[in-house]
């Protein structure tokens, strides 16, 4: 079968296209023929060996990439109840999706409904999982609390924005650019800042009268924390979940007390899929919000193994706006 592996740490020039065995499914796994993959900046990530010794999700070289995926089962391990040949399943954070089969813990892999098309379960599983547990487990968006979105017009951001609308939060978001802003008022924020070297801070304090929201979500890291801190409330909740502008190596724990005695976490998406129902949950509410029409989740651009280096290029720099997939088969 043909895959996507790496062997050392780099840019997208040690993404290595090599001819494996077809795996056989272990006891409690399903063979799944690919048929399409996420690309998401944790693949970026893994690349880059930021994973390299990482607990939480302890992938090593050489490996396949792709953490995200959707196919159909083509064999069942022994001990498999809950799946048969057949089924239309998808799944993240297990690697290996940038291959034409991928071997899937069953507990792991969740059905596709019928009316959602196995590429939209690919987009859709690991950004749509993941500002689930970021609205409802981490933030408690309800009716009168308020947040802040960064990176709006990415893929994560775009679905954060809805689900937080849905829950019935205002929100309020920024973005690097207009051409960007007004996608994310189309996905329903209330309003738009541009991040204008952190002056979106005062413009946030200023739309809540003073107050700032209650919860910030952070994906950028080091470009945008301290002045999200200035974004928020007194007590107010700081959710750092990326850091595609670098990490924050400097920073002391008194700054949050002086900032309004805020609460900082970094969450991991791995520790809130910690069993088949807390996953078979999500992917029941992500897909119900799909086929209702009340989820809106666009397929950026679709690239093809021969070209993953390209989609790779594209996604690091950012110049996609939304969430490709990888073609892999029919």
């Amino acid at each position: 079968m043909r895959a996507i592996r790496i062997e050392a740490y780099g840019g997208p020039e040690v993404l290595q296209h090599v001819d494996l065995p077809v795996p056989r499914p272990a006891p409690g796994s399903l063979l799944v023929r690919m048929h399409h993959a996420g690309i998401n900046f944790m693949d970026i990530h893994t690349r880059q060996g930021k994973y390299a010794q990482s607990r939480s999700y302890p992938v090593r070289l050489p490996c396949t990439l792709g953490m995200e995926g959707a196919g159909v089962v083509e064999a069942v391990g022994e001990g498999v109840t809950t799946h048969r040949v057949g089924d239309r399943v998808a799944w993240c954070i297990v690697w290996g999706s940038y291959a034409e089969y991928a071997v899937v813990p069953a507990w792991q892999a969740v059905p596709v409904p019928d009316g959602v098309g196995l590429d939209l379960a690919a987009a859709s599983v690991f950004q749509g999982f993941t500002a689930h547990y970021l609205a409802h487990d981490v933030g408690s968006l309800v009716p009168g609390r308020s947040c802040l979105v960064h990176a709006a017009s990415g893929g994560i951001g775009q679905i954060l924005i809805q689900m937080a609308k849905r829950a019935g939060a205002r929100v309020f978001a920024t973005t690097s650019s207009a051409e960007k802003a007004e996608i994310a008022c189309r996905r329903g924020a209330d309003a738009v800042f541009l991040y204008d070297n952190g002056r979106f801070a005062d413009a946030v304090r200023e739309a809540t009268g003073g107050q700032g929201v209650d919860v910030v979500y952070d994906s950028l890291g080091k470009a945008t924390l301290r002045d999200s801190f200035r974004a928020a409330r007194s007590r107010g909740l700081i959710v750092n979940y990326g850091n595609v502008s670098g990490s924050v190596t400097d920073l002391d724990p008194l700054e949050l007390g002086e900032s309004g005695s805020l609460l900082l976490t970094r969450p991991r998406l791995a520790d809130h899929l910690r069993d088949a129902a807390e996953i078979l949950g999500r992917a029941q509410a992500v897909f119900s919000a799909l086929l209702d029409g009340s989820l809106k989740i666009d397929i950026a651009g679709r690239y093809t193994m021969d070209n993953v280096e390209e989609a790779h290029a594209a996604y690091e720099e950012r110049r996609m706006v939304g969430k490709p997939v990888l073609d892999i088969g029919v």
